[in-house]
């Protein structure tokens, strides 16, 4: 009997290993191509729990998503009106089978068109390098490389990140992961919105439909001195997370509006 419960363990370790990585994640956002001001610093705070979520790790030694927190401090410094660079630091979170620990960092470059705030049709590029904790992910190296395509009609804009995930194992190898926004303002401070998140899989060959990952959120944004955005994801998947809340609570550091403003 113990020898036949260590092979079922063992045979569901190698499948997880061997299925799709959609892991928990630090930041569940879709960019608009907003940056901040030549010379002002940022903070964004990113937190993600899953109350309801995937049990079995994506591969031997990983973090489960179930009854997880997750989440990271993202700095940010507006070089040009063209350019922000970011430090994401320090990476962790709470498992339900690892416990707390940190998961790593990684550096970013967002160029995007400096006219994006008055402009009805923006856009950008940004790109990530990370460096992972083994519990994190499989890959010590990972990056991203996020184009954002956006059109505002009205009180409306939609947004489509056509995100392509990098182990630097060749270009079939890149992952397409795209992230969507379509938002509503109610105010000039309010807003609404849907975002889905979803996982395609590898170039060279998309999974199939039921081991991909897509994930259908809504949103509700407050714009003030420290912006907030929450909300609510449901997993539409075998392979997603049933129920994942988000918080984000962002400010400028300096600058007119800053905290730390004389």
């Amino acid at each position: 009997m113990a020898v036949a419960a260590r092979s079922l363990t063992s045979a569901l370790v190698l499948l997880a290993a061997a299925g799709p990585a959609f892991a928990l994640t630090d930041e569940i956002q879709v960019y608009t191509g907003d940056i901040a001001a030549p010379g002002v610093f940022n903070l964004t705070l990113h937190n993600n729990y899953t109350p309801s979520g995937l049990r079995m790790p994506d591969f031997p030694g990983g973090l489960a998503d179930n009854h997880s927190y997750s989440g990271v401090a993202e700095w940010a410094y507006g070089v040009t009106p063209w350019f922000e660079a970011g430090l994401y630091m320090p990476l962790y979170a709470i498992s339900s089978n690892h416990g707390g620990g940190l998961n790593g960092w990684k550096l970013r470059a967002l160029f995007v068109n400096p006219d994006n705030a008055s402009s009805d049709f923006y856009y950008g590029v940004n790109f990530e390098f990370s460096v992972n904790a083994r519990h994190w992910d499989e890959e010590r190296y990972t990056g991203e490389v996020r184009p954002i395509i956006g059109y505002r009609f009205g009180r409306m804009s939609l947004t489509v990140n056509p995100i392509l995930d990098n182990s630097y194992k060749g270009f079939a190898a890149l992952d397409f992961a795209p992230a969507t926004r379509l938002d509503y303002a109610l105010t000039k401070q309010w807003a609404v919105a849907l975002e889905e998140y979803d996982d395609f899989g590898e170039l060279r060959g998309f999974l199939p439909a039921d081991r991909q990952s897509h994930q259908l959120f809504l949103v509700a944004d407050y714009s003030g001195p420290v912006s907030v955005e929450g909300g609510i994801g449901f997993g539409l998947t075998p392979a997603t997370d049933h129920l994942t809340l988000k918080l984000i609570l962002a400010s400028d550091l300096n600058g007119p509006d800053g905290l730390f403003s004389l």
